[in-house]
């Protein structure tokens, strides 16, 4: 809202300073900054008012150490995160952006379901939640949204540049072309980099079809990263600061990819307009920081599933947005261990029980944090540990824009 605001003042008065709102920079350095206060005013209240409702974490002893400590600290903190995201973009980024739109569905969508979810627990007693089914769908209606929107809204556009060429008048001209409801996508450590999802189709059917296969991909993806992430949260400052770490490199990917010198420079895709993703970047970021305050051990606060879900759905979409969804298994490498270690856990317990009467185990305990946890780790060992694994995954993703 404010860019509209200042954009009026600039064209219509000249006001000193307006200008400024142009700059995606400024506006990134601004929603940062304003997440981060919004966070620091604004979460201690929400946790004194999370106090009051009686809004505290059941827990569930499974022995592992300082677990019972954490009985009665208030959940659904979240709402900390969504204020200081929302509020930051609805200011400063423009509304009228087809992603920008596209994200703001995406964290008030995930972050209803996990708050429908964390209200059945909390004020409902029932301590199952959601029932699993009814996240899924919710899951997949988003991903519906979003891999239809991105399949056929004409905002949705990668252009192509063409070999400069020498005019007599002109000097050397540029020309390009605009690929309306794209089906490519980034393809890491390739030289030809870009992916064509009508390959999928193997000529069974036409490329118009394209657009099917690509909603199912969305589909799994958001699926996939939002409980990645949901599973994530099981220790103080894993999942905010392991997201933080996340959306910064996206940030850095989505700027590069709006840019048309950097994506030439680079040789990858060039999607106009998905420079904007940069502000929601930012504030995810801000967001992510500012909640660590109060999430960072001992926690004062835990986000729930009105926060995680959100983290992971957002991070999905952002990724999908700016054609980088074949980089998540690199990027979120965290949020991957986490996911796989559950399944691989309950699968291999079912399949040894069926064949010898007597379920086994992979890991002393899964998620893989509970693992270590086991092991004999304080969780800020672990916690730091895994941020520094991210931040090794975040460099890796970013090394693959040249190692090819």
């Amino acid at each position: 809202m404010l860019y509209y605001l200042f954009d009026y003042l600039d064209k219509q008065f000249n006001f000193p300073g307006a200008g400024v709102f142009q700059y995606i920079s400024f506006r990134a350095l601004g929603t940062t900054t304003l997440s981060l206060l919004i966070a620091a005013v604004f979460g201690q209240r929400i946790i004194e008012l999370l106090h009051r409702k009686q809004v505290g974490e059941t827990i569930r002893d499974l022995g592992l150490a300082g677990q019972m400590e954490k009985k009665g600290t208030p959940t659904m903190g979240g709402f900390i995160i969504l204020a200081s995201l929302l509020i930051p973009v609805l200011l400063f980024a423009k509304l009228t952006n087809v992603y920008i739109v596209l994200l703001l569905i995406t964290a008030v969508w995930t972050g209803l379901i996990g708050f429908i979810d964390d209200y059945i627990k909390k004020f409902k007693n029932n301590k199952d939640g959601l029932h699993g089914k009814f996240k899924v769908v919710g899951q997949v209606g988003l991903g519906l949204i979003v891999g239809l929107t991105l399949s056929f809204n004409d905002n949705v556009r990668i252009r192509i540049y063409d070999k400069p060429v020498l005019s007599s008048t002109l000097g050397e001209v540029q020309r390009y072309r605009d690929v309306v409801h794209p089906t490519t996508t980034t393809l890491p450590f390739f030289k030809d980099n870009e992916f064509d999802y009508s390959n999928l189709l193997f000529g069974l059917l036409p490329d118009e079809y394209t657009w099917i296969i690509y909603t199912l991909i969305a589909i799994f993806i958001i699926t996939a990263v939002s409980n990645g992430a949901n599973i994530t949260d099981g220790i103080d400052g894993l999942a905010a600061g392991t997201s933080g770490i996340i959306a910064l490199t996206l940030g850095v990917l989505a700027y590069l990819s709006g840019n048309a010198k950097f994506s030439q420079y680079l040789n990858i895709m060039y999607i106009p307009n998905s420079g904007e993703l940069v502000i929601f970047c930012a504030a995810f970021v801000g967001a992510c920081v500012g909640f660590l305050w109060y999430n960072a051990y001992p926690a004062q606060v835990f986000m729930g599933d009105t926060g995680s879900l959100m983290l992971g759905g957002v991070i999905a979409v952002l990724a999908l947005a700016i054609r980088k969804e074949l980089m998540i298994p690199i990027l979120c490498g965290v949020f991957l261990a986490e996911l796989l270690s559950v399944i691989l856990q309950v699968s291999y317990f079912k399949y040894t029980r069926r064949k010898y009467g007597e379920g086994k185990r992979i890991f002393l305990m899964s998620p893989l944090h509970h693992h270590f946890q086991k092991e004999g780790y304080h969780e800020s060992k672990i916690v730091t540990r895994f941020w520094i694994l991210g931040i090794m995954l975040a460099i890796m993703t970013l090394v693959t824009l040249k190692l090819r």
